[in-house]
């Protein structure tokens, strides 16, 4: 059976003089109007049930058949390959998420504990705003436009960072109640955004 690269052929279930099949991932013939599947046409051109015809096919290209009709290892390692990729991508947001808090509490930080005057001893928390608010946007700004390999690579370096920085968060707005109702009132507004 020849088909033209525009997808029509001689239908072969009908004395068909000129190309009335389209031919694509499904056939359609619109002088006898079969129609269906490669698995249709196989049981209709040889006379097979469909599960004949799709053994045949089977048989015919080499693909293991099994009772379930697929192939359980080969299942399994396109299972395994995306759960590995959504595991990454979920470590890359939870990164992005936690390094966004840390920004926003360090910004609070250098606006709230700045000293008033020159004489006035600087916050701890101050000098913490200050030493990694620069390196914390960078992160981020990796995070947010690097190449997957650089995304990969802060996540992979920082995570063990990360996972200290989110339990200072939580610790830090444990006991600064004022700061828990303020994040939800952020959160709240975000909401209404």
């Amino acid at each position: 059976m020849q088909v033209g690269r525009n997808g029509m052929a001689c239908c072969p279930f009908h004395d068909d003089k000129h190309p009335s099949m389209k031919v694509d991932r499904r056939f359609h013939c619109f002088g006898c109007q079969a129609d269906g599947d490669v698995i249709d046409f196989t049981a209709r051109l040889f006379g097979l049930s469909g599960k004949e015809a799709a053994l045949k096919l089977a048989e015919d290209f080499s693909v293991r058949y099994d009772a379930k009709g697929h192939n359980p290892p080969r299942k399994r390692l396109v299972k395994r390959k995306i759960s590995e990729e959504l595991r990454c991508r979920q470590a890359e947001q939870k990164c992005f998420r936690v390094l966004c808090d840390y920004l926003h509490l360090l910004e609070r930080w250098e606006q709230e504990y700045a000293p008033q005057t020159p004489e006035e001893a600087w916050n701890p928390l101050f000098v913490e705003a200050l030493q990694k608010k620069a390196h914390t946007e960078y992160l981020l700004d990796i995070l947010l436009s690097g190449s997957m390999e650089e995304r990969a690579c802060v996540v992979a370096e920082y995570g063990k960072e990360v996972r200290k920085i989110e339990q200072r968060i939580s610790e830090f707005t444990a006991s600064h109640p004022a700061s828990r109702h303020e994040r939800s009132r952020s959160l709240s507004a975000g909401a209404e955004r």
